[in-house]
């Protein structure tokens, strides 16, 4: 049985779809499975000659009718649904093999499906795998040119931005190298700088960002959040529901079991770890055994006066929490009027030394120096500690403590502001750290040094699995009642 592409349309003008960017309407997509190499040959043959020779038709067919056929078919997407609206964010997600890979190629129009139809509306830009678009053997500058002008661009559009796009890869000399050279890290800042510079209408991202280091990725989150305040589109797809939940208006679950689910993000993402443990509950028995170390040192019991026994298990102490710190980055992206001028940014341990090193929960102290080029009223400090998809995790200002007592600060002065706290304690992953001084109480304020990314935080490994952080000074105890046991007749 062999299978027609079905149509890829862009729709552009149309009254229907003023509003839609993307619809998707019964696509369905199948791979034929062959065996062997002999199988494929033969499904190659075969049918021209049984179409040739009716008596070789008998002969193969066995008495069928039909044509016979030398694979299995597999089903990768089956009776796929559903829109988009222009100015939306919306996830994808799904397990390994539910179909994402080969649903965000069709909407690209890289892929046909075998049935059903896709209705676009509007420039699509795409970064699905390292290397997609890229010729390994063209340098980085011939690849620019030619991924450009397959998004649409023209010789002369490129020529316009090509200086912009490759300070947005930041990717220095290799840019005159070939592509074969470049580390996985290269190939994504390339390929997203192409795209953050085509006046896309559609943007559709997976996770391919994850392997840039986390500097590149606040740029790339920047970007987002930008182009989706310009009401641009985006098609994100992740295996990170927190990521989903954080950046998607809604998600669309792709499951082998419940077909497509499409539903507020925070919904979906629910759905989607539910299906999760579903198949590890299915897949992997829980063990009768605890793998608690059970030891009188982390227990003991409280049974008294024929009562129930209960045993207490204590905690021993928890996992250390290290995390790496980079040096300041006197070259990161700010802005500001610059009034004052922050030149350096850095840790401290209790003893005042600087430190590239802490653990979660250890005392620290994060200092702040700036040099006054005018006289400031009211200045206020501030840090932002951001996730990798830049969502502020915790964020701190010096405005309120000092409203009724603002520092005096001439031209010429150095300033220091240092923030004393304890250092969270972060979930394994990438960090990042904005600083920055302004002028003014609350919300009126002149911004005169904003830094994004001044600093880099790195989670080396940690108790906490979920969420944002964990609590600081903890200490944990389990306790167990023993089931009574009836007394013999």
């Amino acid at each position: 049985m062999s299978h027609s592409p079905a149509p890829h349309t862009s729709v552009r003008t149309t009254e229907e779809s003023a509003t839609v960017a993307i619809r998707v309407q019964d696509v369905s997509k199948l791979y034929e499975m062959y065996e062997t190499p002999r199988d494929r040959l033969k499904q190659f043959v075969v049918p021209l000659l049984c179409r040739a020779l009716p008596p070789l038709r008998r002969l193969f067919s066995s008495g069928i009718s039909s044509v016979p056929t030398f694979y299995k078919e597999f089903c990768a997407l089956r009776n796929v649904s559903f829109e988009i609206a222009k100015g939306e964010t919306v996830g994808i997600i799904g397990r390994n093999g539910s179909g994402k890979s080969t649903l965000l190629q069709i909407i690209c129009g890289t892929l046909s499906p075998s049935s059903g139809s896709i209705q676009t509306s509007g420039r699509i830009a795409a970064l699905l795998e390292l290397g997609s678009g890229f010729n390994p053997e063209f340098t980085g500058h011939e690849n620019v040119y030619i991924n450009a002008k397959v998004l649409g661009l023209s010789k002369g559009d490129v020529d316009a931005r090509f200086d912009e796009i490759v300070a947005f890869a930041d990717i220095g000399d290799f840019i005159d190298q070939p592509v074969k050279t470049y580390s996985s890290g290269m190939y994504v800042r390339l390929a997203f700088a192409v795209i953050a510079h085509v006046d896309a209408d559609i943007l559709i991202v997976d996770e391919a960002l994850a392997v840039g280091d986390i500097f590149f990725q606040q740029k790339c989150m920047r970007y987002l959040r930008d182009f989706q305040a310009r009401d641009g589109t985006v098609v994100f797809v992740s295996h990170d529901t927190s990521a989903v939940i954080n950046l998607c208006d809604r998600a669309i679950l792709l499951s082998r079991e419940n077909g497509i689910v499409v539903g507020k993000a925070d919904a979906i993402a629910q759905i989607y770890i539910q299906e999760l443990y579903a198949e590890r509950d299915q897949s992997v028995p829980l063990s009768g055994k605890t793998t608690a170390t059970d030891t009188a040192a982390n227990r003991s019991s409280l049974d008294s006066n024929g009562a129930s026994a209960v045993t207490c298990y204590r905690s021993g102490d928890l996992p250390a929490n290290p995390i790496r710190i980079t040096p300041f980055r006197h070259d990161a992206d700010c802005f500001g009027k610059g009034g004052i001028k922050i030149v350096d940014a850095w840790f401290e341990s209790p003893g005042g030394a600087r430190t590239y090193t802490v653990n979660g929960g250890d005392p620290v102290s994060f200092c702040i120096r700036a040099e006054a080029r005018q006289g400031i009223d009211h200045a206020a400090f501030g840090l932002m500690i951001k996730d990798r998809l830049g969502q502020y995790v915790f964020t701190e200002s010096t405005d309120l403590a000092y409203r009724n007592g603002p520092p005096a600060i001439g031209p010429g002065d150095v300033v220091l502001a240092t923030f004393s706290f304890l250092m969270p304690v972060l979930i394994s992953g990438d960090y990042s750290m904005n600083v920055a001084v302004a002028e003014g109480i609350g919300d009126d304020h002149i911004q005169h040094h904003w830094i994004n990314d001044a600093v880099a935080l790195h989670s080396l490994k940690g108790r906490v699995v979920f969420g944002i952080c964990g609590l600081h000074d903890m200490s944990m105890e389990i306790r167990v009642t023993a089931a009574q046991q009836s007394e013999a007749g």
